[in-house]
């Protein structure tokens, strides 16, 4: 999706250079889409990975006082 949002980013640079400005307003409207679904997307896998990485240092901890080992 990154890709997209940067190939209608040129795109509408492109078309903004040699005047076509209809043309680079919806592509620079779709690359901002295009964009902002990518980055919700990243923030969504990195709160995921943050509650993942949680529950994993979570398990690792002990419930036994300091001191008592399980055998």
């Amino acid at each position: 999706m990154f890709k997209y949002a940067l190939f209608f980013l040129v795109i509408s640079i492109i078309a903004g250079a040699i005047g076509m400005t209809n043309i680079s307003q919806l592509a620079r409207r779709i690359a901002l889409v295009l964009f902002a679904l990518f980055f919700l997307g990243f923030l969504a896998l990195l709160g995921f990975a943050y509650l993942v990485g949680e529950a994993f240092q979570a398990g690792t901890q002990s419930m036994l006082p300091a001191g008592v080992s399980a055998a």
